[in-house]
């Protein structure tokens, strides 16, 4: 029986500790959903009350309710969408990407600041 708690133990421990994702894999498949367009998969990476600011820190949106509405035109109205990944910094629960985005014939660089708090995007602070 002792036998039995201690295999079980371990078990949901394992499992529940194998579903943590880092803060860089959170941010990476976020980067991935945006890439393939997929709103839900996108949006799934954040926390219901995300704030997006625009450096320093003027506030552009608050909620996923906000975001759903400006990225799903976005994301509907790209023939080509693709961002690549110049250069990533990560410190703790912080992930800092230099960004080339394609947006149909328009190309530029930007900086996005990732914070993750419970495996969710709380705040994405953006300098152009």
């Amino acid at each position: 029986m002792k036998k039995i708690f201690l295999i079980s133990f371990f078990l949901i421990h394992f499992c529940s500790w194998s579903q943590e994702k880092t803060t860089e894999q959170v941010v990476q498949e976020q980067l991935e959903a945006y890439n393939s367009r997929d709103i839900e998969a996108f949006l799934s990476f954040y926390s219901e009350d995300v704030k997006m600011y625009t450096f320093p820190n003027k506030l552009e949106s608050e909620g996923k309710a906000a975001m759903r509405e400006s990225y799903a035109s976005f994301f509907k109205n790209a023939k080509v969408l693709n961002c690549t990944i110049k250069n990533r910094i990560v410190r703790k629960n912080i992930v800092i990407d230099d960004e080339w985005v394609k947006y149909n014939d328009t190309e530029f660089s930007s900086i996005a600041i990732y914070e993750v708090e419970n495996n969710k995007i709380v705040k994405v602070t953006f300098i152009n």
